[in-house]
């Protein structure tokens, strides 16, 4: 009967330890490869809300796959250097930062065709669309400052000197924007009404910080650093909340306000997950293996898949300033993670 009972009591256990395990999967796994035309580097990669619409930053091109299918939508080309893509939905455009050119370039989201061409800072590379003041605003790396520009009129309002390399952007859909200094390690806090810096916030023991995203309900954000570790800041005060572990050569993080996961997209093979319990309570939940390169990222929060492009590497080939080998011609591709 001791045995008996003994046997039950380390079932019970490893059933009780199974369950915990589970618990700490997020069920994040690779769901679909898609193909996309054209070679050279990449960057951000941009999923409209309001469509099927997928835009991939890809050299001298913009490509605009269905985010479902894969299919080819469209192709805007003759580009410089681009960077990112910023959607102004309500105004019915789309912004692209050239780096090389030092442009932003004014596109039609129904016809994907340019309209415009705008004059930026040097090395223009995160883009983000404000909806609450209504501007684009357009991190310069090389200029160290912030264009910002009237995504009605297409003018161009402020130039915003930030002193230091602003990596990514985002807004708290309320008058405030945060913007990364990746040689500062510091991050910004930028008043959008009278684009006054209205604080400077360290980021702990987080260096070089690149991706970028918020709870905006906590006020919480979420800093994807150089050294391996996601860095969460009180919005408020600029008090380091948690420090906790992600993967090597973080580009990206996005979160998702429903399923309560921060996501760090790690160019050495990681999707880095982290998940919020309380405004105080901050869990590294899981580090999903995705195929190198893939380092920035874009979530559709109607469906909560994650996009992520990448390409095959070739072995032979020069590696350039960030240590990366040139992509295989041809295999340009973007990565489709969820449930």
């Amino acid at each position: 009967m001791k045995v008996i009972f003994k046997s039950l009591i380390t079932a019970v256990a490893a059933m009780a330890l199974c369950t915990a395990a589970s618990a700490q999967n997020s069920g994040y796994h690779l769901l679909n490869t898609f193909k996309a035309s054209g070679d050279g580097g990449w960057d951000y990669v941009t999923v409209s809300q309001e469509s099927e619409n997928l835009y991939l930053s890809h050299s001298s091109q913009v490509n605009i796959i269905n985010k479902t299918t894969g299919a080819n939508i469209a192709t805007i080309g003759n580009l410089e250097g681009v960077h990112g893509i910023a959607l102004a939905p309500q105004f019915g455009k789309g912004f692209i930062s050239n780096g090389v050119s030092n442009t932003i370039s004014v596109f039609n989201i129904a016809t994907n065709t340019i309209t415009a061409t705008i004059p930026g800072g040097k090395k223009p590379d995160a883009i983000i669309y404000d909806n609450f003041s209504k501007k684009v605003y357009v991190g310069n790396g090389k200029s160290h400052d912030l264009t910002v520009i009237n995504a009605e009129s297409n003018n161009v309002e402020k130039t915003i000197n930030v002193d230091g390399k602003p990596e990514m952007i985002v807004s708290n859909g309320n008058g405030l924007i945060y913007v990364n200094l990746e040689d500062k390690n510091e991050l910004l806090v930028i008043d959008a009404k009278t684009y006054a810096i209205e604080h400077r916030y360290k980021l702990g023991k987080g260096t070089e910080p690149t991706g970028l995203a918020m709870d905006v309900k906590t006020k919480r954000l979420f800093v994807g650093c150089s050294n391996k570790l996601m860095v969460v800041l009180n919005a408020e005060n600029g008090k380091v909340v948690k420090e906790l572990p992600i993967g090597d050569g973080c580009d990206g993080v996005v979160f998702d306000p429903e399923t309560k996961m921060a996501f760090a997209s790690c160019g050495d093979g990681n999707l880095s997950i982290v998940k919020e319990n309380s405004a105080t309570d901050f869990k590294a939940l899981e580090s999903v293996s995705i195929k190198k390169g893939a380092r920035t990222i874009a979530l559709d929060e109607k469906t909560h898949q994650i996009y992520m492009p990448t390409a095959d590497f070739d072995p032979n080939s020069a590696k350039d300033k960030h240590g990366r080998q040139g992509p295989v011609p041809g295999s340009f591709q973007v990565l489709v993670m969820g449930k």
